[in-house]
């Protein structure tokens, strides 16, 4: 067989690969071995962000090397990203993803995983490419963005996955089981709590201090799309996430685990209104605890969504964060934890005939439970649903791009931004709430304490035009979204 030319003749052929293999005479594990991947089958896959959360990313997309990593890229090949040179040492190295994309013309699809505030310019700049695109939870930094990739992925027809690999834990079938049983009855609230931040958060921006900075470290494109500005020590590798030019807090951080639970099983859709509140602190006068350039130490917010398929009546859900969780509910002994272990983090879906208590996404023991009005209780197993690293939610794209758009594989995908995007946006809309808690009028009174109505396919507040400044941001030259 002659060679192909172009990168999407190749792409072609390995989607028609598995049709074809049906034809071979020989099977391929007589050529090659069992387990044995010819190399026209292989994916070409490449990491945006090859650190941290990157390096498991890139290294379980790779399926224990049955697909071929071609590059890395990441602004700090001196930090967590050696592990993956380590791991790929016949990957190029690159440290702007901007010329990664340009240069590889081999790259099918990329994994990414970096800071919140790179994800938008990153996805959509492979996307434009036709890359297959991963993109690590938060899908993105703000509303509007969410919505630009969710259109993107369509138009482009590529496949799509977010990083909220809860969403591929079997045991939420069960969750999905009981709700479309009506074991519940009505359902009417949901309540989602965290212990998150276990980052600085609430307090002043630490100092800038250019000479702290680590010599492996290229600051500038680690700033990305936001404005130049001198280094700023520990922001890089963790500490970004409770400050809004990097990060999104713990909603961002978690939220988009614990969240997706009841947004999943109960089908929901875009909020109707957001309301918050955040701690506060006795000084001089009553003020927010915190500094309007991150986030708050703790925050409760209240969102409302109408009737779904899933879901005959409106819904209110609440959000609270800095370790702030809601009464043990009666009918659950007092002994037993609520949500996950310890009760620091978790779901309760309340409905006419009993309560739903999960937190599949956290640490073991990974168990939802049922409890019922009447004693009836159903709990799911102790253990693991399967040894599968984090469920296959990256092994279940990988074959999803090989399978192609529209797919049955893809289809199948549980965080494809058909859905993630969405979801995301319900995220974010706790964040645009916070964030607009802290408007001043020319008086300096905070007029904007209020609930914010959402137009959601118009991705607008109503009644509040200052407010719908939070919905995106502005990008420096070079990192438009």
């Amino acid at each position: 067989m002659k060679k192909r030319k172009t990168q999407n003749s190749r792409r072609e052929f390995i989607k028609q690969s598995a049709i074809a293999s049906s034809f071979f005479i020989v099977p391929r594990n007589v050529l090659g071995g069992v387990g044995f991947t010819a190399p026209s089958d292989q994916l070409n896959l490449a990491a945006i962000g090859a650190g941290g959360k990157g390096a498991s990313d890139i290294r379980n997309a790779s399926v224990n090397g049955r697909e071929n990593v071609v590059a890395l890229c990441d602004v700090d090949f001196g930090g967590s990203a050696k592990e993956s040179v380590k791991r790929f040492p016949k990957a190029k190295l690159y440290a702007d993803y901007r010329e990664m994309l340009d240069k590889q013309k081999d790259i099918d699809a990329v994994t990414i995983s970096t800071p919140d505030h790179v994800h938008g310019p990153a996805a959509k700049y492979a996307m434009d490419r036709n890359k297959h695109v991963y993109v690590q939870k938060p899908l993105t930094h703000n509303i509007r963005e969410a919505r630009i990739l969710t259109e993107l992925a369509r138009s482009q027809k590529v496949v799509t996955q977010m990083g909220n690999q809860g969403g591929s834990n079997p045991l939420l079938g069960m969750v999905q089981g009981w709700i479309d049983s009506g074991k519940l009855g009505k359902i009417s609230k949901v309540q989602v709590w965290t212990n998150r931040p276990v980052w600085p958060q609430g307090g002043e921006m630490p100092k800038a201090d250019p000479g702290q900075k680590p010599e492996t470290l290229d600051w500038n494109l680690w700033l990305g799309p936001n404005e130049l500005k001198p280094y700023v020590p520990n922001l890089h590798p963790f500490n970004w996430r409770g400050w809004w030019d990097y990060g999104t807090g713990a909603l961002g951080d978690v939220g988009c685990h614990l969240i997706d639970i009841p947004f999943r099983t109960l089908g929901l859709m875009y909020p109707t209104d957001a309301e918050c509140s955040v701690g506060s602190v006795f000084s001089q006068m009553w003020t927010p605890d915190y500094h309007p350039e991150g986030c708050p130490a703790s925050s409760f917010i209240t969102l409302h969504f109408g009737t779904t398929d899933k879901s005959k009546s409106p819904i209110e859900m609440t959000w609270s964060d800095g370790g702030i969780r809601p009464s043990h509910p009666d009918i659950i002994p007092a002994n037993n934890d609520i949500g996950g272990k310890n009760s620091a983090n978790g779901v309760l879906i309340i409905g006419e005939k009993g309560i739903i208590s999960t937190n599949i996404n956290d640490s073991s023991p990974l168990m939802p439970k049922l409890y019922l009005n009447d004693g009836t209780t159903e709990f799911g197993p102790e253990t693991e649903p399967n040894d599968e690293p984090e469920y296959g939610h990256q092994r279940l794209w990988v074959d999803a791009c090989k399978a192609g758009f529209g797919s049955k594989e893809h289809k199948g995908l549980t965080s494809s931004f058909d859905y993630a995007g969405p979801m995301t946006e319900t995220v974010l809309m706790g964040n645009l709430a916070i964030r607009s808690y802290m408007l001043k009028d020319k008086n300096g009174d905070f007029f904007a304490r209020k609930k914010l109505l959402w137009d959601g396919e118009n991705t607008r507040i109503t009644n509040l035009e200052e407010a719908n400044q939070f919905v995106g941001r502005e990008y420096r030259k070079g990192f438009e979204v």
